[in-house]
Order: C-alpha cells, then sequence, then structure tokens
C-alpha cells in the first residue's frame, strides 16, 4: 500500500463533551472543514489526540467515526504504540480492522534505560512483521525521553513494511542526517512546526503539524515556497510561524491548541485531566500569535502581484 506522507498532515485532537464523552459530532465537523484545506491528510489518535487519555472502547469509537470523514483520496494514520511488542501487536491489529490506513508507531518508554537502539530495532522489526498495514516509526522524545537515532532508523528503512518516520525533535542536522542514511523511497517528515521551513530544506518531504491544525494556510505555502525554492518567503513565514507553534505545542500543551482552534472557527472542548485548558493570559497570548500568523500569510500574498490570499 502506498502512504502519501508529502505535504501538510494534521495530527489532530480529539474533542469531549461537556461531560467528558467523545464528541463524535465535533470530530466529523472539524475533519470537513479541514478536508477543503489542501492538506494531504490525517493523523488522528498521537500525542495530540491524547490517545493516552482514551479507553479502548474509545480508541475504535474516534477511528471509526473518523474513517467516516475523511475522504478515500486522503491519507488516513492512527497512532498505536503500547509499552510492550506484543500490545503494539494487537493494538494495531484493532487499529487496521477499524479502517486505519497506516499506523503512527511511538517508541516504547517506560523501562526507559533499557530501550537501546538495538531493542528499538528489534521492537520495531516484529512489529512491523506482524502487521498488515505499514509502519511509520515517531521519535517524540520530549514526551518519551527517547530517540530514534539516524543509524537505527536506516537499519529500519530497509524493513519493506516501514514506509517512513516522524521526527518530533527540532534537530534538524540529525533530521538532515536521516534523510541522507535511510533508503531513498522512506519518507521523512517533521512533526515540530518551529522548524518545518529548515526541516524541508533539510530533505523533509512533509510535516506532521499541530499548528497546522489551527493555521493550515501558512504551513501549506511554507511547504509550497520551500519546494519552488523561495526559500527567504518560506523563511519570513516560519519566523511569523514558530511562536504560534510554540504556544500551542510545548509553551500551553493541548489546551493550548484546543484554545486555538476555537479561536479558528473550529471545535476544541475540553482536555482531560490532568490536563489543564490555558488561563485568560495565555488564551489572550495564542490569539495575538494567530492573529499575527494570519496577517503575515495575507501580506505575504499581496504582496505577490495576481496572488488571492486564502480566504477570500
Amino acid at each position: 500500500m502506498s502512504i502519501n506522507l508529502s505535504g501538510l498532515l494534521l495530527p489532530i485532537t480529539t474533542p469531549f463533551t461537556a461531560n467528558d464523552e467523545v464528541d463524535t459530532a465535533a470530530l466529523k465537523g472539524n475533519i470537513g472543514r479541514w478536508n477543503g484545506t489542501g492538506i494531504t491528510g490525517y493523523i488522528i489518535l498521537g500525542s495530540t489526540g491524547e490517545r493516552v487519555n482514551l479507553d479502548e472502547r474509545e480508541y475504535l469509537q474516534v477511528i471509526e467515526t473518523a474513517r467516516q470523514a475523511v475522504p478515500e483520496t486522503m491519507t488516513f494514520i492512527v497512532g498505536a504504540g503500547q509499552q510492550s511488542t506484543r500490545g503494539t501487536i494487537g493494538e494495531i491489529e484493532r487499529a487496521a480492522k477499524a479502517g486505519a490506513e497506516a499506523v503512527l508507531v511511538i517508541t516504547p518508554h517506560y523501562y526507559r534505560s533499557a530501550i537501546t537502539q538495538d531493542v528499538l530495532v528489534d521492537h520495531y522489526t516484529m512489529v512491523a512483521d506482524a502487521s498488515r498495514i505499514p509502519i511509520i516509526l515517531y521519535s517524540m522524545p520530549d514526551l518519551t525521553g527517547i530517540k530514534i537515532e539516524p543509524e537505527t532508523a536506516a537499519r529500519l528503512s530497509e524493513h519493506q513494511n516501514i514506509v517512513g518516520m516522524k521526527d518530533s525533535s527540532n534537530e534538524v542536522e540529525k533530521l538532515r542526517e536521516t534523510v541522507r542514511m535511510v533508503s531513498q523511497d522512506f519518507a521523512m517528515t517533521v512533526g515540530n512546526g518551529t522548524v518545518f521551513a529548515d526541516a524541508l530544506q533539510a530533505g523533509a518531504c512533509g510535516g506532521i503539524l499541530a499548528v497546522g491544525c489551527v493555521a493550515p494556510d501558512i504551513c501549506l505555502e511554507i511547504y509550497r515556497s520551500a519546494r519552488a525554492g523561495e526559500i527567504d518567503r518560506a523563511k519570513t513565514l516560519q519566523e511569523q510561524l514558530t511562536p504560534l507553534a510554540r504556544a500551542v505545542t510545548k509553551t500551553y500543551g493541548i489546551g493550548g491548541l484546543k484554545a486555538a482552534l476555537e479561536m479558528a472557527g473550529y471545535v476544541g472542548g475540553a482536555v482531560r485531566v490532568p490536563l489543564i485548558r490555558p488561563s485568560e493570559a495565555a488564551r489572550d497570548e495564542i490569539a495575538q500569535l494567530l492573529s499575527e500568523a494570519n496577517k503575515c500569510l495575507t501580506r505575504a500574498f499581496v504582496s505577490e502581484p495576481g496572488a488571492v490570499a486564502p480566504g477570500s
């Protein structure tokens, strides 16, 4: 199965109702709006989707609901990854039955001192051998403390069922090294919106960006500019995107992203405790950063003769 990881993919949030249930109507509504933005597809139930805060019934409910709303022409990837190899294999099988085209598999990390690079190779190889859908490696050291090193990615890229990797660090030189070392048809993507433009120049084929959920137009324009060789334009847009990307990820987390979604006209909803919503001061900051990013994009389009700004 060919999985398209180029362009912009959204690692979407999971909306909850006031009584803390999965809001399936809101999930479908958000996806319906994102479908028209020009993105390549979706990752559901990854870190941004609060997978770890959902039980198994809810996990399958979200997959099945989202699958109904995502057109067959768009990429549909589901987050997976338990602490044991056996548990991961079982989870992937359930995701596949529910409609996943591929899975983004986070590194095991609870027994951190035992998770060497050789252990990761063995783990992912067994998972890929057992899976009937393609595997995408997921390196998220800010959350797990575990990195997939370039040499490890290169070894795993030889497996016919391991098709790509999401690198959510901001280590662009390591991403560049990974691109150089992996097999030719292996898709390297960046998961950190603060370095999107640099990562594209380093060889990433696309971005899986939480900030793209609230600012898809500017992310897509960075991608287009980088691919067209308009490096100065890409860098200028990136400079405006970076503060917003940082605010809705590392600084204010998923609560901040859901607040920004509401400001952008989507359904955000609650986060599950122990996660929290941002304070009023934080919301004001996020609103300002979102406004500035949108204004920057409008100026960038206006500066091009004949260009039409997004939303016009």
